[in-house]
């Protein structure tokens, strides 16, 4: 009644796929990996600098970016913008000062 029978973890397998497709499946699948090898991290006190060191490129060609020419500015109508409406101030109430 576990997940030890083959028919069941397929089954669950195609329930997954009909729930969330098959372009969510992959991206979540890498997520969760992501997730797991961050906690792993974590708890082991590995940094992911030191566990996977990535190799630094040694030389950058950089190739010359051919000349753009720029196309000319086609002129577009402007619509009138009606002004916006100003608020009306409202009035203080007055404090009179009472005889003492």
């Amino acid at each position: 009644m576990g997940l030890d029978n083959p028919i069941h973890i397929a089954f669950l397998l195609i329930l997954l796929l009909l729930v969330f497709g098959a372009k969510r499946l992959p991206e979540m699948g890498r997520s969760l990996g992501d997730g797991m090898r961050g906690f792993k991290d974590a708890i082991s006190g590995e940094t992911p600098a030191a566990a996977h060191p990535m190799a630094q490129p040694t030389a950058l060609v950089t190739q010359p970016q051919p000349e753009t020419v720029a196309a000319p500015v086609q002129q577009v109508p402007v619509q009138q913008v009606p002004a916006p409406v100003q608020a009306v101030p409202t009035p203080q109430p007055v404090m009179e000062q009472l005889p003492a």
